[in-house]
């Protein structure tokens, strides 16, 4: 099986090309151009970079959010487009899910944090089983820093931090927490294609591929242009 990946929910682009649980490339960069202008050219490079054939392809899994409105819908748009040229169907991965599991095999509680603005964080809790079983320990949500700090301590439980909200709530982290916690390295700690390609994978065996046309990217909460208006309409 052949399968490519794109992550887009955040300030990282990232694709990757993954075959029979081989990964064949990966592109990533966190810098500051818009995904528009990054996605379609990465996955040219790894394609002319492998001689792999598009034509090749079994699905296309796509990071399905939360993240950036505007690069999850870039994300998706470059996903949809690939899967309907290529008649291929799409693998939705879990934006959230596919950071926890770059931690593969961690028997601690493992947090990724997603700066969502106004003091939340997209997240969720896993960790992995003895077995090498991953398990989603509290479903992914927006919520206040505050409060994911507050249940990681009542658990009690080791945790390893990641993701993008981590430097922004660093010293709130450091100053709830008396458990044992940590952050992760560079190399995972942000979105990587390779993950969503890993789990993509994992999902497309399971039956889990559905057409192009069925993809939405999942936001998680209203963009900023809704609230603005919802409370312009309150206030009015």
């Amino acid at each position: 099986m052949k399968l490519a990946a794109i992550e887009s929910s955040s300030l990282v682009a990232s694709v990757a090309l993954l075959e029979d649980d081989v990964l064949v490339a990966e592109y990533t960069t966190c810098y500051q151009k818009t995904h528009s202008q990054t996605l379609l050219p990465m996955m040219e490079q790894i394609f002319t970079m492998t001689g792999a054939q598009p034509e090749s392809l079994d699905c296309i899994a796509i990071s399905s959010g939360p993240g950036s409105f505007t690069g999850l819908r870039i994300g998706s748009a470059t996903a949809k487009g690939l899967g309907l040229a290529l008649d291929i169907p799409l693998v939705e991965v879990p934006t959230l899910d596919a950071m926890a599991y770059q931690l593969y095999g961690n028997r601690d509680l493992i947090c990724p944090m997603m700066d969502a603005r106004r003091g939340q964080v997209y997240t969720g809790v896993y960790t992995f089983t003895e077995d090498g079983s991953f398990v989603c320990v509290e479903e992914a949500r927006a919520v206040a820093a505050e409060e994911i700090l507050q249940l990681l301590q009542e658990k009690g439980q080791k945790v390893i931090f990641l993701g993008d909200g981590v430097p922004v709530h660093k010293e709130l982290i450091e100053k709830s927490l008396t458990i044992p916690f940590s952050f992760a390295p560079a190399f995972c700690m942000r979105q990587r294609a390779a993950a969503v390609a890993q789990l993509g994978a994992k999902y497309y065996r399971e039956g889990l591929a559905i057409s192009s046309d069925q993809h939405a990217p999942k936001y998680y909460r209203m963009s900023q242009a809704e609230r603005e208006r919802m409370e312009q309409e309150h206030g009015a």
